[in-house]
């Protein structure tokens, strides 16, 4: 009976790791497919334009070479494309992350008339696709004289984030009111909570915002596409389009340019991971 037992045990702790050895097979298999088209796109950066169509392709340049991205700087004023797209994303995100906290402050520890009715109406504009709203703002942007200016693409994404103050908000319940009660006790006022307690402990789910904020900002192409015709104005996503011609579109460029493109996502996220995965496992406790 007890060698049966023990037997047993021993299939069960068989099968359990046959079960993990083809898990992690299955899973780095995934991986390496999902990591193939970005190697791809790093390969043909540092390839000539003859490897690059190569038959049969070649995984890694047979002769690395920075051609490609000396070209797409001389070509295009690429420099100040980035200086652009820092700028929009750097203004937008801190403002978002600054009406976002306050809003969601609001909503999660104030009372006032109608606060739900109005965070209601807040959540109800996450519906409406940008494609609609896109001409009435480029209407009222023209009419105010914005229009080849980046405070298009700077002021509404400021003031306009349902998003980030659902998120916020969700986090401000998961933090404990006892803080707020003993502040208020010491005579803090809601302000004062807000900007001594609250937000010093917001800073997960802040990174978070931050991170999807920043990537939406980075990569948006249709605004730009819309409010800027002058070149010293573009961001690095219209400068990429810029590499593709009617007739010929070099491939070594192009790749270069996502190569820059992707890496200032890359570093945010990696600087902020930490705070961003535990934002990401504490947004949703309560609410």
């Amino acid at each position: 009976m007890r060698a049966a037992r023990v037997e047993r045990v021993a299939s069960l702790k068989q099968q359990e790791l046959l079960a993990n050895i083809v898990t992690h097979i299955l899973l780095i298999v995934l991986g390496l497919a999902a990591l193939a088209p970005f190697w791809w796109m790093i390969s043909t950066s540092f390839k000539t334009e003859f490897e690059a169509f190569q038959i049969p392709p070649t995984w890694l340049p047979l002769e690395p070479t920075l051609e490609a991205y000396g070209d797409l700087f001389l070509d295009q004023p690429f420099g100040i494309f980035l200086y652009n797209s820092v700028k929009i994303a750097v203004l937008s995100v801190g403002g978002q992350l600054i009406t976002s906290s306050l809003a969601a402050f609001a909503f999660a520890r104030l009372d006032f008339p109608g606060k739900n009715v109005l965070f209601i109406i807040v959540l109800s504009t996450m519906m409406v696709p940008y494609a609609v709203t896109v001409i009435p703002l480029y209407i009222v942007m023209h009419r105010v004289g914005w229009v080849n200016t980046h405070l298009p693409l700077i002021v509404p994404a400021m003031l306009s984030s349902a998003y980030g103050t659902f998120l916020l908000r969700q986090f401000m319940f998961s933090l404990p009111i006892e803080l707020e009660d003993a502040a208020r006790i010491d005579g803090c006022s809601s302000f004062g909570i807000y900007r001594r307690i609250a937000l010093p402990l917001m800073k997960p789910a802040l990174a978070t915002l931050g991170v999807f904020s920043f990537m939406a900002s980075w990569n948006n192409f249709f605004g730009p596409f819309i409010f800027l015709d002058r070149k010293y104005l573009f961001t690095v996503q219209l400068g990429v389009a810029l590499v593709q011609r009617q007739w010929y579109t070099s491939w070594p460029r192009l790749m270069a340019g996502s190569v820059v493109v992707t890496l200032p996502v890359l570093l945010v996220f990696l600087l902020l991971q930490r705070y961003f995965v535990r934002g990401i496992s504490l947004t949703g406790i309560k609410g």
